[in-house]
């Protein structure tokens, strides 16, 4: 049994708009420059695992363990957008969109991470970029989005300081080829996601549990961070822009006023939001808050690596879902604190388990632009996994809209704040593989049928395209989302 929020009709739910959004808003009240997206990753969408000489990932290897991923799935047919980028890009098109995020897949394009390059591998984001252009699509490359070669995971990974070089040679790779094509650009994808869970929670790949691998490939996501920030600089025009996507979360206390939660909140938020971000700006990492870290400092940090870690990024990529609960806890010896989750709490929350929350992303916008020398902010992911159901050719996802519409309130809240945000990014454009939930939790505007792939753009994608072409967002709100709701799906 998994607790589900209910479904909803129209009147969208309540909860979904909180007092404080912008209503009525439209496209109009960002500006005319302001970028409008959706983003997808290699791994999740692509399939044609083994096609074409590409060569294996981490994630091939991780979706080979029984009972690692739900029911078992794996990514290697996955949306097949390696066969099908033609017709999403069509349908991201007509929805308006002007912008579309992607991964490469590192091995897709070196199959042993180094060395040989698989020409037809690099042949692909070729075409891939030109059928971006064509449909006057703005091309946004993440290079890394958590599909690491096996080949490199057999040498220690991210945990072998070797790999700073290694992912250097591969943006320069990708830059030299697709340079004078893509202007923008992502480093890393969420380094906090694929190093915490992949290197301390064992609950992705490569599905490591340990302090001191959690820590090793910290510090070496961090420089390659900034290492393949200046490896794009070098060979790309002046006019592209470089950036970086941090995961993040507004942390609250789960008892305001108790010294030990408000605590293990800032101890929480050093960890979550400030970990990958502080080091880019000079500032290094947030030892007085984790001194857990003071072990990352004496044995991975090299004389040099403080500097080495800074780079003046053109852009900051937030990606925020919900908000986190937090709680004090004294097992927990990196951070002494633990999340408190949503369905414990009694409040909605989605498929994912997160919270209903939208607001969460005004909090981080104003969190990272407070920041002395924060580049430009771009909102690179931000939805909502609900469950689907086809009806008569349609995909009715009222809750879907209605987050969508809330979050883009959000953003457009901070905005007239003052906060540098200069577009949103709705993650994702299809349904894919969510990683170890497998492809249970949809998050797509556009639905796809796993076992024929057949595309129906849903009630949020047809949304989005009516927004972009220039209609308002009222308040319908009338009936609340109720929490504690418990369905099997």
């Amino acid at each position: 049994m998994i607790k589900l929020p209910p479904r909803y009709d129209e009147p969208l739910p309540a909860a979904f708009f909180p007092s404080s959004a912008p209503l009525p808003f439209s496209r109009a009240d960002f500006g005319p420059d302001f970028h409008w997206g959706a983003s997808a990753a290699a791994y999740q969408t692509e399939g044609a695992w083994q096609h074409q000489g590409k060569g294996p990932s981490i994630w091939d290897d991780f979706t080979r363990r029984k009972g690692v991923v739900r029911r078992n799935e794996h990514g290697r047919v996955a949306a097949d957008f390696y066969n099908r980028y033609e017709t999403d890009l069509d349908l991201a098109a007509k929805m308006g969109l002007t912008d579309f995020r992607f991964s490469a897949a590192w091995a897709r394009v070196l199959p042993e991470g180094i060395g040989a390059v698989n020409r037809r591998g690099l042949d692909f984001y070729d075409r891939l970029v030109d059928a971006c252009l064509e449909r006057d699509l703005r091309p946004w490359l993440t290079l890394y989005h958590w599909d690491l070669p096996s080949a490199l995971q057999a040498r220690g990974g991210w945990t072998n300081r070797n790999i700073v070089g290694w992912f250097s040679e591969y943006a320069q790779l990708m830059a030299r080829r697709l340079g004078d094509r893509v202007a923008h650009w992502c480093v890393l994808n969420e380094p906090m996601v694929f190093v915490g869970a992949g290197h301390l929670l064992g609950i992705h790949a490569p599905g490591r549990r340990h302090l001191g691998a959690f820590l090793a490939a910290a510090h070496h996501a961090t420089l390659a961070q900034a290492e393949g920030g200046r490896a794009l600089r070098a060979l790309l025009p002046e006019s592209a822009e470089i950036g970086t996507t941090f995961s993040c979360s507004y942390t609250v206390p789960y008892r305001p006023g108790n010294a030990y939660d408000e605590a293990a909140t800032r101890r929480a938020d050093a960890l979550l939001n400030r970990f990958f971000v502080e080091p880019t700006l000079g500032l290094g990492y947030p030892v007085a808050e984790l001194p857990a870290l003071r072990w990352l400092l004496d044995r991975y940090q090299k004389p040099g690596d403080e500097q080495r870690l800074k780079f003046d990024f053109d852009f900051w990529g937030i990606q925020n879902y919900t908000r986190e609960v937090v709680k004090f806890s004294p097992w927990l010896p990196l951070q002494w604190a633990t999340l408190v989750p949503a369905m414990q709490r009694g409040v909605p929350f989605t498929d994912m388990g997160w919270e209903v929350y939208p607001e969460s992303i005004y909090h981080m916008l104003k969190q990272y632009a407070a920041y002395p020398n924060a580049p430009k902010l771009i909102i690179t992911e931000s939805g909502s996994a609900f469950p689907d159901d086809v009806v008569a050719g349609r995909v009715p996802d009222a809750a879907r809209r209605a987050y969508l519409q809330a979050a883009i309130g959000q953003v457009l809240r901070a905005r007239r704040e003052g906060v540098d945000v200069g577009g949103y990014f709705a993650w994702s454009l299809t349904d894919n593989f969510e990683w170890a939930e497998g492809y249970g939790p949809r998050f797509g505007l556009i639905h796809v049928d796993y076992e024929t792939q057949e595309r129906i753009l849903k009630d949020s994608g047809r949304w989005y395209k009516k927004f972009l072409g220039g209609s308002a967002v009222e308040n319908k709100a009338a009936v609340a989302l109720q929490p504690g709701t418990v369905q099997s799906h």
